[in-house]
């Protein structure tokens, strides 16, 4: 079965998403993408990835993505957050970090993290 992947990134990380698909791009063009509007947009546009995309973080992309989670439809969660600018749907954010813990799902949130995720689950799609 395909890896179920949700990539999340705010503003000043929208970038470093893109770097980092792109390092990945072979085995994410094999996974189900799903990701909040913006982010996938330029996934979509900059990469040629085939996503999900769902509404913005702010008009509740966030809590899409966390109800696919819930549903046991998401296997990893890569949500580049900027932890120096304050985001007005923190509480969404926070319930989406929350769900990943409650229903034990990785979750990155910065690229050390995302790194290690995506390439322990490139590992396991190959065997």
């Amino acid at each position: 079965m395909k890896p179920r992947i949700a990539l999340i990134a705010h503003d000043m990380k929208k970038d470093d998403m893109i770097t980092l698909a792109a390092q990945y791009i072979d085995f994410l063009r094999g996974c189900h993408l799903v990701a909040t509007g913006t982010t996938g947009g330029r996934l979509a546009n900059e990469l040629g990835l085939t996503i999900d995309r769902k509404h913005s973080g702010p008009f509740g992309g966030d809590l899409q993505i966390g109800a696919h989670l819930v549903d046991g439809q998401i296997d990893a969660v890569i949500f580049l957050r900027d932890p120096m600018t304050p985001q007005p749907h923190e509480p969404d954010i926070n319930a989406l970090v929350r769900a990943c813990d409650v229903h034990n799902v990785a979750c990155a949130t910065n690229l050390s993290t995302a790194h290690l995720v995506l390439s322990q689950l490139k590992l396991a799609a190959r065997k």
